[in-house]
């Protein structure tokens, strides 16, 4: 998610750009592979907008899952991680030891099909295991 589309389909979409969304949205940008609660986020946005509200942060999140900009997950009951790479389909990877999230893109899940009659809308994956960083330190 790049700040010139983000902001230019926030403004198609006819959303008003302010400071305090701008402030979201910077938290969330060039990080990557990054999932982060909202309090988290509202930590960061305030860094940029010192005075944003953790309301107006949620509403923000909010909206924005709703338009598709961003994916909620949750892993094992945990808190809600807000996701930027929303833009093309992926799945997720979570560290055993570490607990760090990685977006991976797996091959041959195109072939992937039900056998049950199941209409499949949208197919969601998590892979569970060790990073690279923790296999390579693992006596394991």
């Amino acid at each position: 998610m790049t700040s010139e589309s983000f902001l230019d389909r926030m403004r198609t979409r006819g959303l008003r750009v302010t400071p305090q969304r701008r402030a979201v949205f910077a938290a969330l940008e060039g990080h990557g592979s990054i999932h982060l609660t909202a309090d988290e986020i509202w930590s960061r946005a305030r860094s940029v907008v010192p005075e944003v509200s953790r309301a107006t942060v949620y509403n923000t999140l909010n909206e924005l899952v709703e338009r598709g900009e961003l994916q909620a997950l949750t892993f094992d009951g945990g808190p809600v991680l807000f996701d930027p790479n929303a833009s093309h389909p992926h799945h997720h990877f979570v560290c055993r030891d570490c607990g760090r999230i990685d977006d991976v893109e797996p091959e041959g899940l195109e072939q992937v099909r039900l056998a049950s009659g199941h209409r499949t809308e949208r197919l969601e994956l998590v892979f569970r295991g060790q990073c690279p960083e923790c296999a390579a330190t693992s006596t394991a």
